[in-house]
């Protein structure tokens, strides 16, 4: 009995096939077969339509409020070389079609040259733009966690979602809802340094735990100037309650003398007994500091 040859995968698409594969014919765009041009707002299906690029606008609840530019050139030699793999959504309004989600899609189309943009043409309302829209991109990596929050807020405010309904729509657990919200909650300036990235929602979580906003502002430039991760700055949120703790404890001249000091020499520290004896301890970076604060004494 003869043998036949065993088939492997080292062989490439044919081996797998059984046959010669024209992999050029592979990389050819993909077209939409028997689909209709839309021709204005009064058509609406569930089926994928070829949409004129110029009647196309964007989503007005569009949560995404930048887009990554080496990215967006990624998808758009994408689509030079592939077509659009995944249609956009879009729903009429008047004569045009408004952007229900793929706008980053529609970007590249417009990119790439392309005067038809297949689309799905539906029609949900105000609503069912904005919970769609909020949906379909908090679902991927491209938005910031200021931008989810944002997203999320307005789902509650201008749609009547609950916390527990708005966790069922996004599939996510009540406390990640809650905890994401609870960002927007942060100081602008600790909320802008998340967006772009120089702290971490790790970071952003620790933070919350502090009371004093201006405490929160001064923290985050540390996390930032010294490079602390989430453990550091916990610890170093710990020592400062500590330190605030022992504050508290001091006679009213003790705090009073730590406060004047501490406006040359913020890291000073008083250590008292219940004798009264104690010590004072300042720290000095360097003798600027030291010849800067023996002048104002001399001063005074």
């Amino acid at each position: 009995m003869a043998i036949k040859p065993q088939r492997g995968l080292g062989r490439g698409l044919s081996a797998i096939l059984g046959e010669e594969v024209d992999v050029d014919s592979l990389r050819k765009p993909v077209g939409y077969i028997n689909k209709e041009i839309a021709r204005g707002a009064s058509r609406g299906s569930s089926d994928i339509m070829k949409v004129p690029a110029s009647l196309i606008e964007p989503n007005p609840f569009q949560p995404r409020t930048t887009f990554d530019e080496e990215a967006l050139r990624e998808l758009t030699d994408s689509v030079k070389t592939l077509g659009l793999i995944q249609p956009i959504s879009v729903r009429p309004v008047g004569e045009r079609y408004q952007i229900i989600s793929g706008e980053r899609r529609f970007r590249a189309c417009q990119a790439a040259g392309m005067d038809l943009i297949p689309a799905y043409v539906l029609n949900p309302d105000d609503q069912g733009m904005l919970e769609m829209a909020i949906v379909e991109n908090v679902q991927r990596k491209d938005l910031d966690p200021i931008e989810v929050a944002l997203g999320y807020e307005r789902l509650l405010s201008e749609c009547g979602l609950t916390q527990e309904k708005l966790a069922e729509r996004l599939g996510k657990s009540r406390v990640t809802v809650t905890n994401t919200l609870r960002l927007l909650r942060l100081p602008a300036k600790v909320q802008h340094y998340l967006k772009v990235g120089l702290i971490s929602v790790g970071h952003a979580k620790v933070l919350l735990g502090v009371e004093d906003p201006a405490y929160q502002e001064f923290l985050c430039d540390v996390i930032i100037r010294d490079g602390l991760s989430v453990r550091q700055t916990e610890e170093r949120i710990k020592k400062g309650e500590a330190a605030k703790k022992v504050e508290a404890a001091l006679p009213e001249l003790c705090n009073k003398v730590l406060k004047s000091v501490g406006r040359y020499f913020p890291s000073a520290k008083i250590r008292r007994a219940p004798s009264g004896k104690g010590t004072l301890t300042i720290h000095f970076n360097d003798d600027r500091e030291l010849e800067d604060f023996l002048g104002i004494l001399d001063r005074q």
